[in-house]
């Protein structure tokens, strides 16, 4: 299940890409076979990293033909183990909402982005996370939970005051919004209810098989009521 659309980041062979905050690896497998790439997630969950070696251990071996790298390491998003100008692409999807200090990790993502680079960024859109605040205080007040709602315009302003241009925007996962409200409205019975694992069935129909007659809808509602929000940015050569 991927937030950003890869297709946005004109991947090209002899890139390096950083997934910060790359949980197990939704974006980093699709990315490992974009192009002849070195790609490096970064996350703060061992068990995430753990998962996304496993499923790189489960890819194809193309190494021999093609010029592909990965690798996987536990970090700080406020103190990155990188040194300036290293990455041409950068993904930080579903990860600042986490963060108290989310400036300094844009500070971070900017000093470690090259020039003419691109950074793709997703977060909750702010009414549909705001009515799972709402309806469970369980959703986000726990350890390692959403921390704020970002307002995307504020956002957009913060990060192109460090010098990074804005290009596009979208809405992602908007099937997945009455998912995250039924979840939260039978939040102790969220694993077991009727009605949350019907619906369930149905996103993963969408996930796993795309079928036709199911875009037009989840089009629709990635408009309407899109659960995340996703940016572009380029870093303009000085």
């Amino acid at each position: 299940m991927r937030t950003i659309q890869l297709d946005r980041l004109d991947l090209s062979d002899g890139m390096k890409l950083l997934d910060l905050g790359c949980g197990t690896g939704r974006h980093l497998h699709a990315a490992y076979f974009a192009a002849d790439m070195v790609c490096i997630g970064i996350d703060l969950s061992l068990e995430d990293l753990i998962k996304a070696r496993d499923g790189f251990d489960s890819l194809p071996d193309l190494s021999g033909d093609r010029g592909q790298a990965y690798g996987l390491g536990v970090g700080d998003a406020l103190r990155l183990p990188f040194a300036d100008n290293t990455f041409d692409r950068i993904i930080c999807s579903e990860v600042l909402e986490h963060i108290l200090d989310f400036e300094m990790t844009l500070d971070e993502i900017n000093r470690v982005l090259k020039e003419d680079g691109i950074l793709a960024v997703s977060v909750p859109r702010a009414w549909p996370e705001q009515i799972c605040w709402w309806l469970s205080t369980e959703y986000h007040n726990t350890p390692g939970g959403h921390v704020r709602i970002f307002n995307a315009n504020k956002l957009k302003k913060e990060i192109c005051s460090r010098d990074l241009v804005f290009d596009k925007k979208h809405y992602a996962h908007g099937l997945h919004s009455p998912y995250w409200w039924l979840k939260c409205l039978f939040w102790r019975r969220r694993d077991d209810h009727k009605i949350i694992l019907v619906w369930k069935k149905l996103l993963e129909w969408e996930i796993l098989i795309d079928p036709p007659l199911l875009r037009p809808f989840s089009r629709l509602a990635d408009l309407l009521m899109g659960k995340s929000v996703v940016m572009y940015f380029e870093r303009p050569e000085q």
